[in-house]
């Protein structure tokens, strides 16, 4: 069975970093895109980052354009994403998500989804 666990979250101060882990494991599918979504409560899920299989298609939303870095380790099976510059509206529970066909910025083309961990951020 496919199974992404994430790890890296918790609570920080308005300014600090986290760096997220997702590491996937159980897959039949040679190659796979990557995205990081997260929802606060009350708000629909958003869609932070996506990167393709070899990196060279990346996305960010807006909001955390210039402050996050999604970025992959293949060998590893791990896709980690640096967050700096961190906001008290970055409080969510972040996911990470796998899609087989390889890159997308829709969330209903992802197949896979890890259990959420939560990142507060307090001002």
């Amino acid at each position: 069975q496919v199974q992404l666990v994430e790890s890296g979250g918790g609570s920080v101060q308005a300014g600090g970093s986290l760096r997220l882990s997702c590491a996937v494991s159980g897959r039949t599918f040679s190659t796979y895109g990557v995205g990081w979504f997260r929802q606060a409560p009350g708000k629909e899920r958003e869609l932070l980052s996506a990167i393709s299989w070899s990196g060279d298609i990346i996305y960010y939303t807006n909001s955390v354009k210039g402050r996050f870095t999604i970025s992959r380790n293949n060998a590893k099976d791990t896709v980690y994403l640096q967050m700096n510059s961190l906001k008290p509206e970055d409080t969510a529970v972040y996911f990470c998500a796998v899609t087989k066909i390889g890159y997308s910025v829709s969330r209903h083309s992802y197949d896979y989804w890890g259990q959420g961990t939560q990142v507060t951020v307090s001002s």
